[in-house]
């Protein structure tokens, strides 16, 4: 194992975790209440294995190309893998195949085809409604106002599990205002849905932000691993 790798990406966990408890201490709440995903996407399956051997256990990807190589690659750590990525249905197969849990699902149609690849494939996957937070079509995400049938849907539909809601805070506004605009809609969710306890925002730069307005799960890269490059196998 890489020393030097290790002790970098040891220092990040170290920077991202204390950021974490900064901001639930903030906001009240237990640091047990929000979980890490790192996101590896471009880094090597070799980051994977230093991260597991740092205790992280929730990995996630938005490339399903990386993504079910370094799944094969880990086969056998205990981890928890995210699709956090936009998915299109040609790729529903193979991501279904490694994803524990899909963040970005935000059509009819993608629900349907994740179904029958679960259930063909013998998984039960979770699923969150990813939501547009502004107009920008490029980022993926369902309306606000179709969010909850959507979310209905996930739940009646075979070999799925809805778990919640997920969001990227739109660019040019201040994020905990989306933020806040999405605990609003897990909150409907859950009206209907109980169990769909999740919400997944914040990221790097405005992790602080997306917990103090509910968050569950932050997904964080480049203050974990660095400064994205061109991912090399």
């Amino acid at each position: 194992m890489d020393v030097t790798r290790t002790s970098q990406i040891a220092a990040g966990l170290a920077e991202v975790e204390a950021r974490i408890a900064e901001a639930c201490a903030a906001a009240g709440r237990a640091r047990d209440e929000v979980t890490l995903i790192a996101v590896t996407k471009t880094y090597p399956a070799a980051d994977v294995r230093i991260l597991a051997g740092l205790g992280v256990r929730e990995i996630g990807e938005n490339r399903d190309q990386e993504a079910s190589l370094k799944a094969r690659e880990c086969a056998d750590l205990p981890l928890t893998w995210h699709f956090v990525g936009q998915l299109q249905t040609n790729k529903v197969r193979s991501v279904a195949g490694y994803a524990d849990v899909v963040h970005s699902v935000d059509r009819s149609r993608l629900v349907a085809a994740l179904g029958h690849e679960a259930v063909r494939a013998g998984r039960r996957i979770g699923c969150l409604v990813q939501v547009a937070l502004d107009d920008d079509p490029d980022r993926g995400g369902v309306r606000p106002v179709d969010v909850p049938a959507l979310a209905d849907e996930i739940a009646a539909t075979e070999g799925l599990r809805l778990g919640g809601v997920m969001a990227v805070a739109p660019l040019g506004e201040e994020p905990g205002k989306s933020f806040a605009r999405l605990r609003e809609l897990a909150l409907a969710v859950q009206a209907g849905h109980p169990g769909a306890t999740i919400i997944s925002a914040g990221m790097s730069g405005d992790l602080a932000q997306a917990i103090a307005h509910g968050a569950t799960h932050v997904r964080v890269g480049t203050a974990l691993l660095g400064r994205r490059k061109p991912f090399v196998r």
